[in-house]
């Protein structure tokens, strides 16, 4: 299949073009049927001739090119309808009767706040798609996106999440008026999968209740089935923990397919370099070392333990908390006794075959490093964070 993919260089198009990338390159074998065999990528430097041919083998258009912010109104029409125009003609010129996709905006629906310019320009894009689509019987695929977040998207200019997750990032002031106010989001990754879904002839159709969509098998625009409505105030609030995270070390909860976990790989995109690297604080002695790595509030936290030859370590039970110990570089012995027995478990570990340990509740344990001259380093899971109130730590020697 030959793609074409107008507005490559924009925020959606890029995003779009590195997805198709792979699958041509047969790096993404998630969709085996979909065999992407050119990628025409046209933006604002390319060519007229570049179009031409592009429109003359083309198998798919996926249509991103738009203007958003320009300097007079008038350009939304000439940037909204106009390109879309020339589009179709060209089309038209090599009898080419490919599905056209027209990425366009809730703002379309011109209702309330969204009757202006903008909007009534992509409206007149979305009709020209349609008329061409009733004059050719080439199929026609509308979709009237919100408000849209992700990598690579521009800040400070028509994304408030990717102006709030560049802001954070590097330290820079949030105007918030309204915390209550919500936003109806959709994460790059998921416009994406609609996209490929689209190539496959798997899209997903709706007509609008007013800005809402209304999911319907045959209905007359299309829509990427999963967005988010969140507040600003949750925005920003999440922003702030992600923020605060190599401090605390406490990640918050991102669960599969929410939206918590789709901006924090957003945020996270926004780093200066100087944010990418963070110190973490070790709590060393003669002994060797003791560091703390991650803390979940629900998940317990994760821990490193460097341990100098013939350093023994532990020697101590718990009534509730347990633990996975994991050695992944060096030689050692972790032993258990049960509290009240005389009976020592006796467990070797290597980083030669990396396995995880059972600390049992119950169960005083230590780890030995078994090595003269190599340390021993052991990651250590425990199931909950360590509480200096409450330690639910308890010394007793295992032999």
């Amino acid at each position: 299949m030959k793609i074409l993919v107008t507005g490559a260089a924009g925020f959606v198009g890029k995003n779009l073009v590195e997805a198709l990338k792979n699958l041509r390159d047969g790096k993404d074998k998630t969709r085996p049927n979909l065999l992407v065999e050119e990628i025409y990528a046209y933006d604002v430097d390319s060519t007229d001739a570049e179009l031409e041919t592009a429109c003359a083998n083309c198998d798919f258009v996926f249509n991103l090119a738009g203007v958003n912010r320009p300097q007079n109104p008038e350009e939304f029409m000439q940037g909204n309808f106009g390109f879309a125009s020339k589009l179709l003609d060209t089309l038209k010129k090599y009898g080419n009767k490919c599905p056209v996709m027209i990425s366009s905006s809730i703002q379309a629906t011109c209702v309330g706040r969204y009757d202006g310019e903008y909007g009534r320009s992509k409206k007149a894009g979305e009709e020209l798609v349609f008329a061409y689509a009733e004059e050719t019987g080439a199929k026609a695929l509308v979709y009237r996106f919100p408000n849209l977040f992700g990598k690579w998207c521009r800040p400070n200019y028509n994304s408030a999440v990717a102006t709030f997750c560049h802001n954070t990032a590097n330290d820079l002031p949030i105007t918030v008026n309204d915390p209550a106010i919500r936003l109806e989001l959709l994460y790059i990754d998921d416009l994406v999968a609609e996209a490929l879904d689209a190539l496959e002839g798997k899209e997903h159709r709706c007509e609008f209740d007013g800005i809402d969509a209304v999911p319907c098998e045959n209905g007359r625009y299309c829509v990427a089935p999963i967005t988010h409505k969140v507040a600003l105030g949750e925005i920003v609030e999440l922003l702030n923990a992600f923020k605060a995270q190599p401090s605390t070390l406490q990640t918050p909860e991102i669960p599969n397919g929410s939206f918590a976990k789709k901006l924090y790989s957003t945020y996270l995109s926004y780093l200066p370099k100087e944010k990418v690297a963070f110190p973490l604080k070790m709590n060393s002695d003669a002994r060797g070392s003791f560091t703390e790595l991650l803390k979940t509030a629900n998940c317990g936290q994760v821990s490193v333990n460097v341990s100098k030859p013939g350093v023994v370590k532990g020697q101590h039970w718990h009534n509730s908390k347990w633990e996975f110990f994991i050695v992944v570089s060096g030689r050692g012995l972790i032993q258990q006794r049960k509290i009240g027995t005389d009976e020592v478990w006796n467990f070797e570990a290597s980083g030669d075959k990396i396995e995880a340990i059972h600390m049992l509740p119950g169960y005083t344990h230590n780890i030995v490093n078994l090595s003269e001259t190599e340390n021993l380093v052991t990651v250590m899971w425990a199931n909950e964070q360590f509480d200096p109130n409450k330690p639910d730590t308890f010394f007793e020697a295992v032999e």
